[in-house]
């Protein structure tokens, strides 16, 4: 019998197809460039007069786009502030602020727009009322006096005697430590800022002790404020650098070589 021929295949091997994805713009949303709402505005500095104007008309924003000034009004029948984009009549309105306030609702935004964006009184004489700032600015004040309050219920009787006798002078040599303890709180919470700026302050220890020993008869400074020399035995010390404060440059100079040794012996004599 006659062997059948075998046939081989040929196996041909398909590259699969690359679908590509498709890329699908996905539009930007704008973000709203002005927020619709009632505003409040208020005169700077606690101002509450009766009645109070601005100007409404004969006022330029200089536009930066454009490279020009432009004349700005207030005029109620108009959608813009913009003297150039106005079209009809310009039926002048005024701007008056009443007991220091001026309350614009939300439909008036050409008003609104004219305060809060272009007016050159804005920040000036008036500003915009912001509460959440308002409560930012409270609410940082408060950590400053919570951390100044325990700064100064921590400081040691040296510390709040050196701190003190920047506020009262040399006063808080004859007060009392439940004196001096009471006064160092009432700082604290009266200026924490500049409480906590003293109590971090390196030098103010040894301007406390600079001070001191002038008040003590053992340095001496000059009448006209230039230098300072032992009371003993009038030896000169140092010289005063021009338009600085005598006491806080005799504390920087008792940080170098020759200082460090005056320091030594001004700190054994107050003891």
């Amino acid at each position: 019998m006659a062997k059948k021929k075998e046939t081989k295949k040929e196996i041909v091997e398909e590259t699969p197809k690359v679908v590509e994805t498709p890329v699908v713009e996905i539009p930007k949303v704008k973000k709203p460039t002005w927020e619709i709402k009632d505003r409040v505005y208020i005169l700077k500095n606690n101002r509450s007069p009766l009645s109070k104007s601005i100007r409404a008309s004969n006022i330029y924003w200089f536009d930066e786009e454009k490279g020009y000034e432009r004349e700005l009004k207030y005029c109620e029948n108009q959608i813009t502030p913009f003297v150039d984009e106005m079209v009809g009549d310009q039926r002048l309105s005024h701007i008056v602020f009443r007991s220091g306030q001026l309350f614009v609702p939300k439909n008036k935004t050409t008003l609104q727009k004219l305060l809060s964006l272009y007016h050159p009184h804005k920040n000036k004489v008036y500003e915009e009322l912001d509460h959440k700032k308002k409560a930012d600015n409270h609410l940082s004040w408060l950590e400053f006096e919570i951390a100044a309050l325990n700064a100064a219920k921590n400081l040691s009787i040296d510390l709040m005697e050196s701190v003190m006798r920047v506020e009262v002078g040399s006063r808080v040599s004859s007060m009392s430590s439940s004196e001096l303890k009471r006064d160092t709180l009432l700082f604290a919470k009266k200026d924490p800022q500049l409480f906590l700026e003293l109590v971090t302050d390196e030098n103010i220890q040894l301007r406390n002790v600079a001070v001191k020993a002038c008040e003590n008869h053992i340095i001496e400074l000059s009448q006209d404020q230039r230098s300072f020399s032992w009371k003993s035995t009038g030896r000169k010390l140092m010289t005063v650098p021009f338009d600085e404060n005598p006491y806080s440059a005799l504390a920087a100079w008792f940080k170098t070589d020759e200082g460090v040794e005056v320091y030594s012996q001004v700190e054994k004599r107050l003891k």
